[in-house]
């Protein structure tokens, strides 16, 4: 038996996206570096205050008020304000990914 995970994409299934972003430009919190920032789907709740269609174009202010709710470790307002454009950006993919129907997201996945 190894600790190996199966490899789904041999039979059909299309990968993952991944939720973890390695900064481009690490954030420091006192003598702490945050280095990479794990982003989870957020539940309705968590949208709520928040416009869905800015969210699917990756309006910044729209990402910049979610972040702190779904990302680990949290972030705080402050810093995501300070995030690098590119790692802004690859959030904003992310985000969008969580948007997508699961049928919707896969033939995307699969066409790539």
């Amino acid at each position: 038996m190894t600790d190996q995970q199966p490899d789904n994409t041999a039979a059909g299934t299309p990968p993952s996206v991944p939720n973890t972003i390695t900064l481009d430009t690490p954030i420091q919190r006192g003598n702490t570096t945050i280095a990479e920032v794990t982003l989870r789907k957020p539940n309705a709740g968590e949208l709520r205050g928040l416009s869905l269609q800015r969210l699917h174009a990756a309006d910044a202010d729209e990402l910049l008020k979610l972040l702190p709710r779904i990302s680990t470790p949290s972030l705080t307002p402050h810093e995501c304000a300070q995030l690098d454009p590119a790692d802004l950006s690859e959030a904003g993919g992310i985000v969008i990914s969580f948007l997508l129907k699961k049928a919707v997201r896969d033939a995307v996945l699969q066409s790539t």
